[in-house]
């Protein structure tokens, strides 16, 4: 699924505005996670906007495509793309984590239509996703189950339980997707809990691994079309990131993993994006 030079401008730009409309919700709110969603959001895009079989006029059509945000405190950004991609309108943003939204701190099946799975307890998507998966097969369905998952995340012991089963019953559509920005809640990932080489560990429990460049729309569409095209197994994409992606200020803080944005900041944000004329 190759993507013209047109479509591509498009996509970049959209990620801009996506960006944009990102850091003026979470400033409006007063809450919310800007490092992790700032640092997935090529990958969402690249997903919801040129790879995933989803309908928003038809949301349960059995066939469906499936993504589950394992990391689901990076919500913001996959409400603003299912927002995009007409689940429902972009104004409910407004009501981001507040009592009563069906947007809330993280996804949430029972409320908002476009959202797979409940998550929020970290190592919980994968499993689910192995589940979904063998689901497909056993039904004689034909559809990808796709979960993006974070660094902090896959210290927890259910993702290599995880990674196991769906190795051992070598599920053949089951992509997962590594935010790989190399920094968690409390600092990074070498200081809080050093995971050496994730590719080989992953390989040596029996799955096909790839690389990407996670702020890359084509390297992501590539590594996504092989890992589609790989029929022996569960596939896993490291796709290399930086945490607070697009503003300065924000990137590789573990300190912007989650907390406001004062109005300081957002003005901040709003000259340096001026200055280097490439968000609107």
């Amino acid at each position: 699924m190759s993507i013209s030079e047109t479509r591509l401008a498009e996509l970049n730009t959209f990620c801009r505005r996506l960006r944009s409309e990102l850091i003026d919700t979470l400033h409006s709110v007063q809450t919310g996670h800007p490092g992790g969603s700032l640092s997935c959001c090529e990958i969402l895009v690249t997903l919801y906007f040129h790879h995933l079989r989803v309908d928003p006029r038809n949301p349960q059509m059995e066939d469906r495509d499936r993504f589950v945000l394992s990391k689901g405190h990076a919500a913001p950004m996959l409400y603003l793309c299912l927002a995009h991609k007409g689940f429902f309108p972009l104004v409910d943003l407004k009501t981001l984590r507040q009592t009563g939204s069906h947007l809330q701190g993280h996804p949430c099946a029972h409320k908002t239509p476009g959202v797979e799975l409940s998550t929020g307890p970290l190592g919980l998507g994968l499993s689910a996703s192995v589940g979904m998966a063998e689901s497909a097969r056993l039904n004689r369905l034909d559809y990808q189950v796709y979960t993006l998952l974070g660094d902090g995340e896959i210290q927890e012991g259910i993702i290599w339980e995880a990674a196991m089963t769906a190795a051992k019953l070598k599920t053949p559509n089951l992509v997962a997707i590594l935010d790989h920005n190399g920094v968690q809640l409390d600092g990074t990932n070498e200081e809080i809990m050093p995971m050496g080489d994730i590719g080989a560990k992953f390989a040596s429990f029996g799955w096909h691994v790839l690389s990407a460049d996670g702020h890359d729309i084509v390297s992501l569409s590539n590594a996504l079309e092989q890992a589609k095209a790989y029929t022996e197994g569960p596939v896993v994409i490291l796709a290399k990131t930086v945490k607070g992606k697009g503003v300065s200020f924000m990137e590789g803080k573990n300190t912007w993993h989650g907390r406001p944005i004062s109005d300081t900041e957002y003005e901040s944000i709003q000259k340096e994006w001026k200055g280097a004329g490439n968000h609107g």
